[in-house]
Formats: C-alpha cells, structure tokens, sequence
C-alpha cells in the first residue's frame, strides 16, 4: 500500500513548518511566491493528495479558531488545555490550521468580542467549554462563521455540538457501584451550572431508580460556587453529621480527588469507608498519578468529530446541526470497595 504524504514530510523536506506548508498549499497570505511554488511542486512531486480530495468541492485547507475561556484554567494545567491540545493535533492530520484565544474572565464578564471575529482571520470556529449565558448570547450574533461546540451544547439554541456520553457515563459508574453492592449513593456536582453536570446528575437518578434505590436531597453535593465556577483541592464539602452515604459518584476526577482528601482529613478512609467514582479520567498533573475508578471521556475522538463536523459545516452551511456524543470506557482502579 502506498504511503499516504502528509504536509509533515512536505515541511521536513522543504526545511519550513507544517503551518508554512497549509498556508502555501492553500493560497493565503504569510508565503512568498518562490517559497510557494517550491512547496508546491514537491507536494505534486511526492504524489500528495488533500485530506478529502475524492470530493471535487474540497481545494483548500481551513483556518480553525478555536475558543476558550481563562476561569476552565484555573491555576493547574487544565482539562480543556489538554482538549485543545488533541484538536491542534487532528487539525494538522486534517490538513488544517489551528488558531487558540483564551478569553480572560474580565473580557468575558465585559462582553468583548474575540480577536478571532474581529480580524476575520478564521474560517470557522470550535468553542472549548461553556460562556456564560450573556457571553454565549453575543457569540450567536456572529454565527456568519460556522461554528462548532465542543463539550457542551445549549438547550436554547440550535449548534452543531460534541460532547461525551454523561448521561450513560454516569448512569454506568452509578451502577458499577450498585453491582459492588452499595446502595447509599451520594451525587457530587452543582446542578444547572452546566448541562454536563446535569445529564451526568440523571443518569445517577435513572440508575437508583431502576433499582429501587433512594435518591436523598441531602446527598446531593455541589464542587463549586455559581459565581465562579472554580473547582479545586481548596473546595470545602459540608458533610451530614448523621445518616453519611457510602459511596458518591463525583461529576469529574478533580471533584473526586478533592472529595477524597477531605473525607481522609475528617477520619474516613477510601475505599475501606467509603467509595468514590469520578468521570473524565483526568486530573491536574500537579496533583499526581490518578488511583480513582473513573469514567474515561475519548478526546481524541471528541476533538476528530468535532474538526469533522466544522469541516463539513464551512464546506455547506446549510448542513442539519446536531448533538453528536462519544462514548467513553470504565476505568477500574483503587477508589470502589467490593461490598458483596
């Protein structure tokens, strides 16, 4: 089978980056006609074929904006760094270009337009983590762009959206719990601050209730103030004194890790005590190597059908949009003690 050439070996022959290469391949502006024709007479040399060529209608590589928000970083690496991380990466497979704004709180707080809008330098955009409502409202009055939304969609609007499976994700670590033989389960989240806290929140209801199992309003914990958002090993948890569950399913790791240290600082041990399960598969390096039985969300697969979606979308505007959801996988580890 031939090898397929991608715009890397081009850039390693030619001695220019791969962002040099799809900008000469693709006629825009940052490239000297000689360096242009050069680059273009050995991709035709080295048999390369764009991503899509089958399709007559695709000529050209694309500019991707890609929009997230400074209050997701906190102080620690974050999980949506690491998303844009895996988005940058397919960009490149997909023969496009890829451009990060991080929009500062303050900005967001004032409704500044991005720089991305403003200077018209991108043709679509993938937005990383939900905006505040007033935010978001101002983004739609740009959707001249296409525009995809990654890990979160809006009930009150119509946009192509990927996300991951919270609701069965959750629904399965509840029930994992459930087939270890727990049944005073806690849920860790606060509701209505996203809509992946909340499917994530009912698919635990639909697994006690096929159960039988009681679903208490005192077991139902918030990870983070509605102001700011903010989650972290500084959040504080308010316990029952009485009637304390046996185990909690937590929205993501980073909750569940700061879960767990609180309950051993107040005398709980983990798992012996009490069981934990988080969702995402993901914590702050900072924090170390993960012990935590967790719901693993697939983010090279989100960041692939989102980039597809947005390719689809600038190459026909007028497409369907759609939630499309990925599944993820149970992972296994330390934090669940077999009850049964």
């Amino acid at each position: 089978m031939t090898k397929t050439v991608r715009l890397a070996d081009i850039a390693e022959k030619v001695g220019v980056s791969v962002v040099t290469v799809s900008k000469a391949l693709s006629g825009q502006k940052g490239v000297s006609e000689e360096m242009r024709e050069k680059i273009r007479a050995l991709a035709e040399e080295m048999g390369y074929m764009p991503v899509h060529s089958g399709r007559q209608e695709r000529t050209r590589s694309y500019t991707v904006g890609v929009i997230t928000f400074e209050r997701y970083f906190a102080k620690f690496a974050s999980f949506y760094w690491k998303m844009y991380q895996e988005l940058a990466t397919q960009a490149v497979k997909e023969n496009c270009f890829s451009m990060l704004e991080v929009i500062a709180e303050f900005d967001e707080n004032a409704l500044e337009k991005p720089k991305l809008f403003e200077e018209e330098r991108v043709d679509g955009l993938i937005i990383i983590g939900k905006p505040k409502r007033d935010y978001l409202k101002m983004v739609y009055s740009f959707r001249k762009k296409p525009m995809v939304f990654l890990d979160f969609y809006d009930d009150e609007e119509i946009v192509e959206s990927v996300i991951s499976a919270g609701f069965y994700g959750m629904y399965r670590m509840t029930e994992y719990l459930i087939q270890n033989g727990h049944t005073r389960i806690a849920y860790v989240g606060t509701l209505m601050y996203t809509e992946s806290i909340t499917d994530r929140y009912f698919g635990y209801c639909k697994a006690l209730m096929e159960h039988g199992l009681e679903q208490k309003p005192e077991w139902i914990f918030n990870d983070r103030g509605y102001g700011d958002g903010l989650i972290g090993v500084n959040y504080r948890f308010s316990f029952p004194k009485d009637n304390m569950p046996e185990a909690f399913v937590c929205n993501n790791d980073v909750t569940a890790y700061s879960l767990i240290e609180q309950l051993q600082e107040e005398g709980f041990r983990v798992p012996e005590d009490i069981s934990v399960v988080g969702y995402d598969d993901y914590l702050y390096p900072e924090l170390g190597d993960s012990r935590i039985t967790t719901y693993s969300v697939d983010m090279a697969e989100m960041s692939r059908a989102a980039l597809t979606c947005l390719v689809r979308r600038m190459e026909n505007m007028g497409m369907t949009t759609k939630v499309n959801v990925v599944n993820g996988r149970l992972i296994e580890r330390e934090t669940v003690r077999k009850r049964n």
